[in-house]
């Protein structure tokens, strides 16, 4: 078992290893793709990358429980890895850069430690509980993250998954509503989304049908960057099966829309 900062400099060290590994197979012709029975997609990319967390989180953290994308939950314990090997898969496989390794630590029902890393766009994003977060956008020195003072919805800007999973759900009307009510929208999708509400550079990101290995390591960024981060009915899970990451301010304004 390690510290808090030992945590992360693992999750780091692992994120360094997964960057090279999905590095070298995007945009690769040859790489294996294939349908998983929900109909998304998995390459051996993915495989590779969890495999190898797992073997790391095996050596460095013995007594860890780990739950991953691709080989499931593994036995429950105190602490607890969430992964995903590629968040945005399917941006992976079109050759689209925005994708990325996820990586987060739960003690007990509370993520402590987060990384999130996209490598194809040269940022990084990490945070540790009550430590704040930070990003390096290769760009200069990393630097802390804090989410926007915007107050009103009309002065707002909203990401968004796509409209398939809101209209499978039959909330696409709810989302269409939020939108209506802030002043811009873009689908930005997946992580990056979360990510840009911890920059500060948006106010809102939301999804209706959503993992713990999607949700785990963007929830606690947010959270340190000074944003809120709930499911859907409002509860601050990662577990949830639907996620609201907000700059705080907005959270009780967008969840009255698109909360169920």
């Amino acid at each position: 078992m390690g510290s808090g900062a030992e945590d992360l400099e693992l999750a780091l060290e692992l994120a360094d290893l997964a960057d090279s590994m999905t590095l070298e197979r995007f945009r690769d012709e040859d790489l294996p793709v294939e349908e998983k029975p929900d109909l998304t997609p998995v390459t051996e990319a993915d495989r590779a990358v969890e495999r190898m967390i797992r073997d790391g989180l095996s050596k460095a953290r013995p007594g860890d429980a780990v739950a991953g994308e691709e080989y499931g939950m593994g036995q429950a314990g105190d602490r607890r890895w969430i992964v995903d090997p590629i968040d945005g898969t399917k941006n992976y496989v079109r050759g689209i850069p925005v994708w990325a390794t996820l990586l987060a630590l739960e003690e007990g029902d509370e993520i402590t430690v987060a990384v999130a890393s996209a490598p194809a766009l040269d940022r990084r994003w990490w945070a540790a509980r009550e430590q704040g977060a930070f990003m390096n956008d290769g760009l200069g020195e990393s630097r802390r993250l804090e989410v926007s003072a915007v107050k009103e919805l009309a002065d707002a800007q909203l990401s968004f998954a796509g409209f398939e999973a809101w209209e499978a759900n039959e909330r696409l009307g709810a989302l269409l509503e939020l939108g209506r009510r802030c002043w811009r929208t873009r689908a930005f999708g997946d992580f990056w989304g979360y990510m840009l509400v911890a920059e500060g550079a948006v106010e809102i990101s939301c999804e209706p049908v959503v993992e713990i290995w999607d949700l785990a390591a963007p929830q606690l960024i947010v959270e340190e960057a000074g944003g809120r981060f709930t499911d859907l009915r409002g509860e601050p899970r990662a577990d949830g099966g639907s996620a609201l990451g907000t700059n705080g301010l907005l959270h009780e304004a967008a969840l009255e829309i698109v909360g169920v």
